[in-house]
């Protein structure tokens, strides 16, 4: 490689600490923090755009991103347990990277379901003021990755190329100084799909839970080209990297899925509660006066 096209490539950091003062903490962690943060704003903000109350969303947002990590993070070791095998404790690591997005969706709309029912709350309602942030968040989560020299693509000589150090090269690849940042590639597609729906949810008149069905859609349609230029370690089927698989088959469902709501869903303005809450009188006084997870 050329000296211009080193000068022009993407450097990595030294190391994925962030020293403030005394404290030195993980880059990782902080953007996954902050990640949370804007996506539980936007969602409280939309929430209360519709009717519903801020307050809220923040009552069962720990809940919900305490379930996210951790689906996040089984996900991810079940699927990639040969990395694990011997030092089982590594597994709570989650500093180093290993956080599945399709973990954390999954845990979090568990959560999200669960809570739902118990504040009688329409859980696609919920949903669909989530997925907009929990692209920002996904946008913002992606330069941890850049902090860890991990998941990066192929190599190439183009002038966006990331530089990693050697040590962080997989087996194959040691002679290769610059790859593809694809870390770069997915916080720009997410950020993209972040604005795509807000701009659908303004501009269109969807069905309820059709924006929810919108952000599969985009998401794993991109996820399934970032999957496959990507050359760290991944368990294959059929020849195509696992979590393609799983976008490949998202995107089929939730293609069905978006179809299926725009004939049978909820039009977008019914009511956020199954019973509508009654806040006028004393906390607790009945179901509906809970507030929704």
């Amino acid at each position: 490689m050329t000296a211009a096209g080193l000068l022009a490539a993407i450097p990595s950091p030294d190391e994925g600490v962030v020293a403030l003062g005394p404290l030195r903490l993980h880059a990782y962690g902080l953007l996954i923090a902050l990640g949370v943060i804007v996506a539980v704003k936007m969602t409280m903000v939309r929430w209360g755009c519709k009717g519903g109350a801020p307050s809220d969303i923040l009552d069962g947002a720990l809940v919900v991103v305490i379930a996210g990590v951790v689906g996040a993070r089984i996900y991810h070791v079940l699927t990639d347990h040969d990395r694990f095998a011997g030092r089982w404790l590594d597994a709570l690591a989650v500093w180093r990277g290993g956080l599945s997005i399709w973990g954390a969706v999954i845990g979090g709309a568990v959560a999200v379901a669960v809570l739902a029912r118990r504040k009688h709350a329409r859980a696609l309602a919920v949903a669909d003021c989530v997925v907009p942030g929990l692209f920002f968040a996904q946008a913002i989560g992606r330069w941890g990755n850049w902090f860890n020299q991990e998941l990066f693509g192929r190599p190439t000589d183009l002038p966006w190329a990331l530089e990693i150090t050697v040590t962080k090269r997989p087996v194959g690849y040691e002679a290769f100084t610059t790859f593809h940042p694809t870390f770069l590639y997915e916080s720009l597609y997410c950020l993209l799909g972040g604005v795509a729906l807000l701009w659908i949810d303004r501009h269109r008149r969807l069905r309820r839970g059709q924006l929810t069905a919108l952000y599969v859609v985009i998401y794993t349609f991109g996820r399934f080209f970032f999957e496959n230029l990507r050359v760290d370690t991944a368990p294959e089927v059929l020849g195509l990297r696992f979590n393609a698989w799983v976008s490949l088959v998202l995107f089929v469902g939730g293609l069905g899925w978006l179809g299926w709501l725009g004939r049978h869903g909820e039009d977008a303005d019914a009511p956020l509660f199954r019973t509508v809450p009654d806040r006028s009188g004393p906390r607790g006084s009945g179901p509906s006066a809970d507030p929704v997870a």
